[in-house]
Formats: C-alpha cells, sequence, structure tokens
C-alpha cells in the first residue's frame, strides 16, 4: 500500500498515545507552530526586501521536523538541507540570531555570512545546513563515526530531501555507515519533486527507502505530516542507534508548499501547489488530535497560536533593527591570511 499525506478533513485522530505526557503532545504542536509562525515571517521579510538571498521554506512540512527532534538528547547532532529552518529553530538556536542570519546581519549566528542556507550553531548540537544537495550526508558520516570513537552516546540525525537520493555520495555514505555500524538516522523528507523533476521521473521505484534496504539498513516509510508517526518511527531509530544497532532509514512522505525556493522557478502551478499542501498541513491535523484527546480547546489553541506569532513578530523587529556587518569584517573568521 502506497503511503501518503492523509488530507486534513479525512484524518481521524486514533486513540490518545499514553505513553506520551500531554506536555509533551503539546509541545509537539507549539515547535510546529513556531516553525511555521518564524516561516511566514521570513516569507514577508524576503518579499520586502529584507533578505538578501533566497530562502527555501519548509511550511507543510513542520511536522517531519517537530516529530524527529523531540526524538532526540539535547547532546545529539543534526544535519540539515538548505530547506533546514525548521530544524535549526526546534533544535534550540536563538530565532533573533537566525533572522538576523537571514537578513545578513552582523549578529547573526555565523555574523551575517551564511545567510538562510548555510546556519551552524553547534554549541546547541546543530552542526549545519547545506546548500549543496546531498553534500551534508557524508559529514553526517563522518559525525556519526566520530561520536562512535569517542564512545559519547549522541546520534547524528541527517535531513535531506528526495533529490539528494540520487548523488553518488548519498549511496556511498549509506555503504559506509551500514559497514561500520554508526549511530547515524537517515531522514529522506519526500516531496515528490526535486526542483522541477518528479521523482517519478528521476527514479525507478517509488519509495527511496529500497535504496536503503539495499544495504542491509532498516528502512521505514512513514506519513510524513503524521508528527506522531514521525516520532515514533526516528525514535526506534535512535534507540538502535545509541544502542550499537548501526543506522536506520526513515523515509517521510510529505508535500512541498509552492515552488522550490523565494525566487525560482520548479514545480506545477503555485496556487494549485499550495492547495495540494493545505489539504494534507499537519498542523490542523494534529489540533484536531489535541482536541478529540481533551488536552487543548480549540480557545486555548489559537491562543497558544497568536502568542507565538507575536513572539516571531518581536524576533523579525529585533533583527530589522541590527546593524549590517563592517566593511572590514570580510576579513574576519577567514583561516588563511
Amino acid at each position: 500500500m502506497t503511503i501518503a499525506p492523509i488530507p486534513v478533513d479525512e484524518a481521524v485522530p486514533g486513540p490518545r498515545p499514553d505513553s506520551i505526557a500531554s506536555d509533551d503532545l503539546l509541545a509537539l504542536y507549539r515547535e510546529m507552530m513556531r516553525v511555521r509562525a518564524f516561516e511566514d515571517e521570513v516569507i514577508d521579510a524576503f518579499a520586502r526586501g529584507l533578505i538578501p538571498g533566497s530562502t527555501h521554506p519548509c511550511i507543510g512540512a513542520e511536522g517531519i521536523k517537530a516529530g524527529a527532534l523531540a526524538a532526540l538528547r539535547p547532546d545529539d547532532l543534526v544535519f540539515a538541507t538548505y530547506r533546514g529552518h525548521g530544524e535549526v529553530l526546534i533544535k534550540g538556536v536563538d530565532p533573533v540570531g537566525m533572522m538576523a542570519e537571514l537578513m545578513g546581519r552582523a549578529t547573526g549566528v555565523c555574523k551575517g555570512k551564511g545567510g538562510s542556507m548555510h546556519l551552524s550553531e553547534p554549541s546547541v548540537g546543530l552542526i549545519s545546513t547545506n546548500a549543496i544537495v546531498a553534500g551534508h550526508i557524508p559529514m553526517a558520516g563522518g559525525a556519526a563515526l566520530s561520536c562512535q570513537f569517542r564512545k559519547t552516546g549522541q546520534v547524528v540525525l541527517c535531513f535531506f530531501g528526495d533529490g539528494a537520493s540520487c548523488e553518488g555520495e548519498f549511496f556511498e555514505a549509506m555503504n559506509m555507515a551500514m559497514l561500520w555500524k554508526v549511530p547515524l538516522v537517515f531522514i529522506c523528507e519526500n516531496n515528490g519533486v526535486a526542483i522541477s523533476v518528479p521523482t517519478s521521473k528521476s527514479q525507478a521505484t517509488p519509495d527511496i527507502a529500497d535504496r536503503a534496504r539495499g544495504f542491509g539498513m532498516p528502512a521505514v516509510i512513514v506519513d510524513g505530516n503524521d508528527v506522531l508517526a514521525v516520532r515514533d518511527a526516528v525514535a526506534d531509530g535512535v534507540t538502535r542507534a545509541r544502542t550499537g544497532g548501526g543506522p536506520s532509514f526513515v523515509e517521510c512522505k510529505t508535500v512541498r508548499w509552492e515552488r522550490h525556493s523565494a525566487f525560482s522557478a520548479g514545480g506545477s502551478d503555485p496556487v494549485e501547489q499550495r492547495l495540494a499542501w493545505q489539504r494534507v498541513d499537519p498542523i490542523p491535523r494534529f489540533r484536531k488530535s489535541l482536541r478529540a484527546w481533551d488536552i487543548a480547546t480549540d480557545a486555548q489553541l489559537d491562543a497558544l497560536d497568536e502568542e507565538i506569532r507575536e513572539t516571531m513578530r518581536a524576533v523579525r523587529e529585533e533583527a530589522e533593527r541590527a546593524p549590517l556587518p563592517a566593511p572590514e569584517s570580510v576579513y574576519d573568521d577567514v583561516y588563511a591570511p
């Protein structure tokens, strides 16, 4: 049976998961909303000319970000793609520093020199986002090997899209990860299109997880817009990795929001594409479950939504007030003289 995101109108809340506290369930919703509100501010700021370069919103895939990172310890490590604002925010990077970085300001997490696609804050375990398709996958493997050598007990999550699974380093990293049984969980965010190429035209099988199985790697496929399904699948992989069982693969089926990036082409008609993700939006879908389980009322969730949006508006305002890097700072942080 093909797995695909379920439309919000058709989603039926199952029984409340007894193993997850009410506060933790509400926290999943809060994290998804934080990412959505941040991305909404990013989109508006870009439209107003405040963000140099492009941006790659992860709207519609917040369930993958929140669900996967809920399975980690604070000291675990994360690598993400250029569509990685959600991972960065949830991993604990200061949102003001993030927004300032997107705006090229001196107070950004990379001093305004990395921008939207090159975010890094190792102090919280966010090693990097990466603008090169699949470029970070072998890096994640190396970090996992380091954790194994140093016996830290840490696990590495590596997020990437369906397009990255056509690159050679994807296969090389999976092979070596299995050979050396490193503590790594591969998370494929399969939104069905790599820039403008549908997976049906680039891959011989509909499921990218088949490629992982070819290396003998445990692999599962989940509805990426079901935050609890993602959480459970990634948690299993994290447990396996932390206990010496080696890597695993989680393919999350989702839908991309509009175009590839803020100013590039790619994909179908933007209006139709927006409607497609709205039909399977993970946030109202999980909201239905929270109401059904008597964890929160609509009024309480509305209040939480507005509180989060107000916070992100304040984040953006503070970032806008930050100074631009001084011209002479171009020579700072350069390894060679």
